[in-house]
Order: structure tokens, then C-alpha cells, then sequence
């Protein structure tokens, strides 16, 4: 069956229903390797690639337990490099998990440079949701980029 052209060149084609998307931040960390770096946040993290389009420059989505986030490999023509090419990080990503403690040694185990020990916090908070007491801990994977793992335990709302 051949072809039909509309009779109107510019009437819309109708296109499946895209639903409705929720506002989020979702971080895109510049990577000096992307291929690397999707084996790394697996090992570390148990990332799951959502994702991923190109060989050598990569990007990609991924998912740590339904937390997304993204990953290039840095573009200086595009005004993005990776930590480990600046010499230093602007953003620490906050991961928060039901193991913090176990979460911090796998991630050591698998490459990345502790930055401090997970240890009890206390903090006195204020706003609509208050965060009083946490775990924490930082590890720097071997991309630059500076991971603060957490758990919150107690606050006012329990958000988290």
C-alpha cells in the first residue's frame, strides 16, 4: 500500500499520550570515563543502567534502588569536566540508604578513596522538617565526585 500524504502538509500527526512527568532534580555527573563509571556505581552502589547511548562519549541513566541520576563523559567544548580533571568538586551528592555503614564499605571495596567514617550526627535543624539525628559517612569515587551516605534517624516529619 502505498504511502498517503495528508492534504494538509502541516496538520499534527497524533502522537501516543506521554503522561504527565513530576517536577525532579536529577544529577548528571561529568565523568572522565563513562564506561568506567557505569561499572563503578554498580560495584559501589548497585546502580542499575537505565540507559545509555554512545561508545566513547557516554551518557547514561541510572538508577540506585529507584534513586535516578545521570552521567557524561565530560565535555570541556560543552563547559563540563569531571572533578578529577578540575582538580576539585562544586556539588556533594547526599545518598541516603538503609545501610549506610554497608553501602560506605562497599563502596570502598570497590574503588572509591574514603573522606570520612560513617558516624552518628547530631544536628539542631530548624524549617518545616527538621533533620536531628543521621548517619553519615563521604567517599570520593575514582571519577572526583564526592558521595556523603546517610541515614536519617531521627526527624520531626520522618521524610525521609
Amino acid at each position: 500500500m502505498p504511502y498517503a500524504v495528508p492534504s494538509d502538509p502541516f496538520a499534527r500527526i497524533a502522537s501516543p499520550q506521554v503522561d504527565e512527568m513530576p517536577t525532579q532534580i536529577s544529577p548528571m555527573l561529568a565523568v572522565n570515563n563513562g564506561n568506567a563509571a557505569i561499572s563503578f556505581y554498580n560495584a559501589a552502589f548497585g546502580a542499575t543502567l537505565l540507559w545509555s547511548l554512545g561508545d566513547d562519549h557516554v551518557v547514561a541513566g541510572l538508577s540506585i534502588n529507584g534513586a535516578e541520576f545521570f552521567l557524561a563523559t565530560e565535555s570541556p567544548e560543552y563547559g563540563t569536566r569531571g572533578p578529577s580533571s578540575a582538580g576539585f568538586t562544586t556539588v556533594r551528592i547526599e545518598l541516603f540508604a538503609d545501610d549506610p555503614v554497608a553501602m560506605h564499605k562497599q563502596a570502598l571495596a570497590a574503588g572509591a578513596v574514603e573522606h570520612s567514617p560513617v558516624l552518628e550526627h547530631t544536628h539542631e535543624t530548624t524549617g518545616p522538617r527538621p533533620i536531628t539525628r543521621m548517619l553519615q559517612g563521604a567517599v570520593i569515587d575514582p571519577f572526583g565526585h564526592l558521595w556523603l551516605i546517610g541515614k536519617i534517624l531521627d526527624s520531626d516529619s520522618n521524610h525521609l
